[in-house]
């Protein structure tokens, strides 16, 4: 894999750095997030591409081995089981290169990450009224 030199500025340039196998990959994860928060806007944060709506939504990046996400949204017991086998630590999730990408069960954490925002931003909104 190749290793990215410059800080990218969009999404594009960060998911250009990479071959061609794991663009594809990267690329379908965008859409499944952009299909799961039509109204998230892009962003690159701490050089990753991350989504933004009432503060970091999801972002997402590749390594040598595996695509990471961040961060794991709270969800029910069952949403946890599902995700068990890819939960590398409490916020981050690791889908191996070598695997299917589990497309269905990103756009599940994104929508539970959607609820937390606007809960969160709901909350912070009556706090300030007060």
């Amino acid at each position: 894999m190749t290793i990215r030199p410059a800080v990218p500025r969009s999404i594009d340039d960060y998911i250009g750095t990479f071959p061609q196998d794991v663009q594809r990959k990267l690329q379908r994860i965008r859409r499944t997030i952009r299909r799961a928060a039509p109204q998230a806007e892009e962003a690159i944060r701490y050089q990753i591409p991350t989504f933004i709506l009432h503060g970091n939504l999801i972002s997402f990046a590749a390594y040598r081995h595996h695509i990471g996400l961040y961060p794991v949204p709270e969800g029910s017991a069952a949403f946890h089981r599902q995700i068990a086998a890819y939960r590398a630590a409490r916020s981050t999730v690791r889908i191996p290169l070598e695997e299917p990408v589990p497309y269905s069960l990103i756009s599940e954490m994104v929508r539970l990450r959607v609820r937390e925002n606007r809960r969160r931003a709901r909350a912070q909104e009556a706090k300030k009224g007060k």
